[in-house]
């Protein structure tokens, strides 16, 4: 199984059975989403120490950057400029809908990139 593929279902980097979160959608669950200490299947520890997530903000920060871009492209298409008010307006609706994702999915990647360590 691709490492891409366990990240996005929601599966412990160890042994690819457990789930990091204890709702197996990631995906656009507006809820609040419990996320396990440890993994259920083999015992892979999470959250190593106290403040372990807070590296997770700059993998966030890459996907919103990532998502601003292909916002842009794509609006850039349909207006003139790339500066336009609707392009904005979509910005701000995509952000707004992906920060949830984003928050699940920059955890697990956090997880994955420190896994061995």
């Amino acid at each position: 199984m691709s490492t891409i593929k366990k990240i996005l279902t929601n599966k412990c980097p160890n042994c690819d059975h457990g789930h990091i979160y204890s709702n197996k959608n990631i995906y656009f669950n507006f809820t609040t989403n419990k996320m396990h200490k440890s993994c259920n299947h083999c015992g892979f520890k999470f959250e190593k120490e106290p403040g372990f997530f807070f590296g997770a903000m700059y993998v966030s920060y890459a996907l919103n950057v990532i998502e601003i871009l292909i916002t842009v492209i794509i609006g850039s298409f349909f207006y003139n400029t790339i500066f336009h008010l609707n392009i904005l307006i979509a910005l701000i609706t995509v952000l707004a809908l992906m920060s949830s994702f984003n928050l699940r999915v920059s955890r697990i990647i956090w997880i994955y990139l420190l896994k061995n360590s």
